[in-house]
């Protein structure tokens, strides 16, 4: 079906839907849970406010983006929707990201079902991060911050209100890529039962950059188009591997009393697919199932919040319509692989490569909250969790054969968690908060087994080494965060202070275990098309980090200037180093300007920097209201052993918006500034990206139920590359590094969207 045709039906279908909805009674008189602990203003944290959420929304499917005007955080490009948050340049494992206070993980080589990724932005009610000295209470295991992402809360009819039914149902489109989606949802409640369902759906074919890019993919520049699948090339501004499809449903039942709450939400997602294009292969199916169980009570000595959930995850990748499916006997270039494909499966003739991984995932919290006066609380908790993998890959010809290759076999990691948590408030103007957390972390692992144990890549040799060592790993972490608040004037807060943090080291930077590297090139979450082995030996990760934000404004907060210097020093830091595999040794004479093979490593790191923000209300006069906010970060990262820069560190970067509010009109003019990319990991052999300007205009006009929102990403249709985004991978034979001919080349990296037309529409009832 065209792609027009396709968004005709979801604009008819959201009419008929909202003409329906008219029908109903939308002057409902809502109450919120009256069940509250106390209301936290945590140190160093930000609430991302419900303007903001709602304005950025519309250009997006992607639930990570919506952190993106934070300062400083930055985002590492991956699939369309699953992009992964870094906080002044860590990210991934080294944020604890939670989800309706679930903590989740990964569950893929290439961490393509991120957490973020199961929430569609338009079930997003609430977003909260700290950086960097994040509070005990908030979660461990993590060095950067942690970052909290909820769906609505339940919803009852106030007192003698009887029963209510309200909802919301909304659809948009972006013109890049024909990005097309729709949302609703439901709520039924009485004074003590709550029963609701959310739903979303996003789709979108590949994006195209503002230029062409791709006359140094391969060796002979005529190839540009190939895509390894007979009749099928991509003009050479379309960014290969960047369609998605995924629909997302959330099913919530709530109950309470006067002192009690207990709720029930199911989470289901299914994901046909997700392309991506720093990556050697794709997402062609997800499913995720999601149980949370909530218990909140008001007590005579405080506050008790009890969470349960469990996870399971089934996940399938191999190529996606952009890369080559068939390898084996017609490698050679364009008018072999479109004259003779190669079939059947066999030994020497391999189609696609299947690659599968299980996931389990079972967690418990439970925190107390304790008021000892009415300056001090005590905070108590404890916490378990479980993470349960297994990823493997059938046989599929062509050197993988005759056998199932385990990459992670019967994996687990499991972690158990107590923390205790004191805020007070010393003076009118002193406020303190001190905490300590300790985590036990536990990890395991079966025995490797390769696709054959003579066949190449030294399988045989690498997994008898894997499995004469014994796979058990234990890891007491300790947390420690002290933070001060002095507000000494109405204009003016400092808020500083120290953690201690605490990382071990994952299923996925332990286990792998070949250096094979073919296998070695599907170990790998951070984009950069490198391959990646495993490392029994690492050690957690020891982050300690000094902290300071100075907050000078009015006491209107019509204008304000904040500045948050920062500096992490990492010991154990887990980098990379190049490895030989013939010789099963570090390399010693380093491959540059191409794609090689590193094994994962301790070692030590720094980061500084500084985040800036600020705003000033320009004024108010018939024309309406104006206002400037702006948002600056440098971060700097360093390997303190090798001298080499960290990977992914985003280089200077500021944004700049004028806003307009006059009637129900909100309008705003955004300029982003990134400055080119010079420091970069030559370990990794890291590509250098130019700097670049963007300018972005949005609008939204508001009614008593409805609001239409539009606009335009990347006015000019500049071409531009992201500096976290990650190397080109998007289209081609892209199982191979170091050859000529048709394979991608090393050198150019994922370029940003072109201009982009969007508009939303929201109807709630």
């Amino acid at each position: 079906m065209p792609r027009a045709m396709k968004m005709q039906k979801v604009l008819l279908s959201s009419a008929a839907l909202l003409l329906a909805c008219q029908a109903q009674s939308a002057e409902q008189t809502l109450q919120d849970i009256v069940i509250r602990a106390r209301k936290e203003r945590p140190p160093v944290g930000v609430t991302i406010e419900k303007d903001t959420l709602g304005a950025l929304r519309p250009a997006t499917s992607d639930t990570a983006s919506l952190l993106r005007d934070v300062p400083g955080v930055s985002l590492y490009g991956a699939g369309g929707v699953s992009s992964l948050p870094a906080i002044h340049g860590l990210a991934d494992e080294r944020i604890r990201l939670t989800v309706d206070g679930m903590d989740l993980y990964a569950a893929c080589p290439n961490h393509m079902n991120t957490p973020l990724s199961y929430l569609d932005p338009s079930s997003v009610a609430a977003a909260s991060l700290w950086a960097g000295i994040a509070p005990v209470s908030a979660g461990g295991d993590a060095l950067g911050g942690v970052i909290q992402i909820d769906s609505p809360p339940p919803l009852f009819a106030s007192p003698g209100q009887g029963r209510f039914f309200t909802g919301e149902v909304g659809a948009f489109y972006r013109s890049n890529g024909g990005a097309y989606g729709a949302n609703v949802a439901v709520l039924h409640a009485t004074e003590a039962f709550s029963l609701g369902y959310r739903g979303a759906f996003a789709e979108a074919d590949n994006y195209r950059a503002g230029g062409t890019f791709k006359e140094r993919l391969y060796a002979n520049p005529a190839n540009a188009p190939f895509t390894g699948r007979a009749g099928h090339t991509l003009p050479l501004d379309e960014v290969g591997s960047t369609a998605y499809r995924t629909r997302n449903h959330i099913l919530s039942v709530a109950w309470r009393n006067t002192d009690q709450l207990i709720e029930a939400k199911a989470h289901v997602q299914d994901m046909p697919y997700q392309l991506y294009p720093n990556q050697r292969m794709d997402l062609l199916g997800n499913e995720s199932y999601k149980l949370n169980l909530r218990y909140l009570a008001s007590l005579a000595w405080g506050t008790l919040d009890l969470r349960l959930w469990h996870e399971k995850v089934e996940h399938y990748m191999d190529f996606g319509a952009d890369k080559r499916f068939w390898y084996g006997l017609s490698s050679g270039g364009p008018s072999a692989i479109n004259a003779a494909p190669c079939t059947p499966i066999s030994a020497s003739c391999a189609a696609g490569m299947p690659m599968y991984t299980q996931s389990m995932t079972d967690g418990v919290k439970v925190k107390g909250d304790v008021a000892l006066s009415s300056n001090r609380l005590l905070r108590l908790g404890a916490e378990w969790h479980r993470f349960a993998l297994d990823d493997w890959w059938p046989p599929s010809g062509g050197g993988m054969w005759p056998g199932t290759f385990w990459n992670i076999r019967d994996g687990v990691r499991s972690r158990l968690a107590f923390f205790g948590e004191l805020e007070n408030q010393l003076s009118p103007t002193w406020l303190a908060l001190a905490g300590l957390r300790y985590e036990y972390v536990k990890t395991n692992a079966g025995q490797a087994i390769g696709y054959n144990p003579n066949g190449g890549g030294n399988q045989g040799r690498d997994a008898n080494l894997f499995n004469a060592r014994d796979h058990k790993r234990a890891f007491n972490n300790w947390d420690m965060t002290v933070v001060a608040r002095y507000m000494p004037h109405p204009t003016f807060e400092l808020e500083f202070g120290f953690a201690h943090k605490e990382r071990a080291p994952g299923l996925y930077e332990l286990y792998p275990w070949s250096t094979w590297q073919m296998a070695a090139l599907m170990n790998n979450f951070v984009g950069d098309g490198n391959g990646y082995i495993g490392n029994l030996d690492l050690k957690a990760e020891k982050a300690n980090t000094l902290s300071a934000t100075f907050d000078w404004h009015d006491e209107n907060r019509f204008w304000e200037f904040k500045a948050t210097p920062f500096y992490t020093r990492v010991a154990n830091y887990i980098d990379a180093i190049q490895w030989d595999a013939t010789a099963n040794a570090p390399r010693v004479t380093p491959i540059t300007n191409n794609f090689t093979v590193l094994k994962y490593v301790n070692q030590s790191a720094r980061l500084h920097g500084i985040d800036l923000s600020g705003k000033i209300l320009l004024g108010k006069t018939h024309l309406g209201e104006f206002d400037i906010k702006g948002v600056l970060n440098y971060t700097r990262g360093k390997n303190l052993e090798s001298g080499d820069d960290l990977y992914n560190i985003m280089p200077l970067h500021a944004k700049l918006s004028l806003a307009h509010r006059v009637g129900k009109w909100d309008n705003a003019l955004e300029v982003v500034l990134v400055k080119g990319k010079d420091n970069v990991s030559d370990v990794r052999n890291e590509i250098k990206t130019p700097g670049y300007g963007l300018v972005n205009v949005r609008a939204s006009h508001s009614w008593k139920q409805a609001r239409l929102d539009f606009g335009i990403e990347n006015l000019f249709d500049r071409l531009y590359f992201h500096p976290t985004g990650g190397a080109y991978l998007g289209q081609g034979t892209t199982m191979t590094i170091g050859a000529q001919g048709v394979i991608p080349q090393w050198g150019t990296a994922v370029p940003g969207p072109g201009r982009s037309l969007y508009a939303s529409l929201r109807y709630t009832f």
